[in-house]
């Protein structure tokens, strides 16, 4: 018999080891399981770069590891993993369409039918819905860091005014001579009154 020692886990880590096992089916005790997380952590290179991300690449869209894809045909479900870098289905590595098809024994459309769960996600989700949001976010726009030639002239309408030629959409010039108190000591240090300014 080997000598333990406790060590404090958060409530919540606790019980979602305690659910990840339920639903496994496994009968290993909790603390067993914390114990060989903790040497397979261990044992993992601590210098080493993160490897790549494994998965099935099914066009433009990116399957990773743990994918549950699932194909509905009268009434009925069948379900296939995406392991290391392949689709398998009863054992075997096969594609999208082969999944598709040979479930319904007939020729299907896979992007329609197949409906697929990525890992952590609680949903369903058609393969073709996915695909048009992944379009839709990478077709977004991305505010251009550089000013663009409208918000530069907005920023310097001095310069842009002296430049260009009077019209009847510009304002007249302001008057800028000085008013009455305009000389005093807490006025010198501004070009405007601030009421001037404040009613443009």
């Amino acid at each position: 018999m080997f000598a333990t020692m406790s060590v404090q886990v958060s409530p919540t880590t606790l019980l979602a080891l305690m659910e990840r096992l339920r639903e496994t089916g496994s009968a290993i005790d909790p603390a067993e399981a914390v114990d060989a997380a903790i040497r397979l952590w261990l044992a993992a290179p601590s210098g080493a770069p993160p490897a790549a991300p494994r998965g099935y690449q099914w066009k433009t869209l990116f399957l990773p590891e743990g994918t549950w894809l699932r194909m509905a045909y009268r009434g009925d479900h069948e379900y296939a993993i995406v392991e290391g870098d392949h689709i398998m289905y009863k054992g075997r590595a096969i594609s999208p369409n082969q999944f598709a098809g040979g479930y319904a024994e007939s020729v299907r459309n896979a992007w329609q039918d197949i409906s697929i769960r990525m890992p952590g996600e609680k949903n369903w989700k058609i393969a073709d819905a996915r695909r048009r949001e992944l379009a839709r976010a990478a077709a977004t726009p991305v505010a251009p860091a550089t000013p663009t030639a409208a918000a530069a002239a907005a920023a310097t309408p001095a310069a842009s005014s002296s430049a260009a030629p009077m019209s009847a959409a510009q304002p007249a010039p302001r008057d800028t001579t000085p008013g009455q108190g305009w000389t005093e000591p807490e006025r010198r240090k501004y070009r405007f009154r601030l009421e001037d300014v404040a009613f443009d």
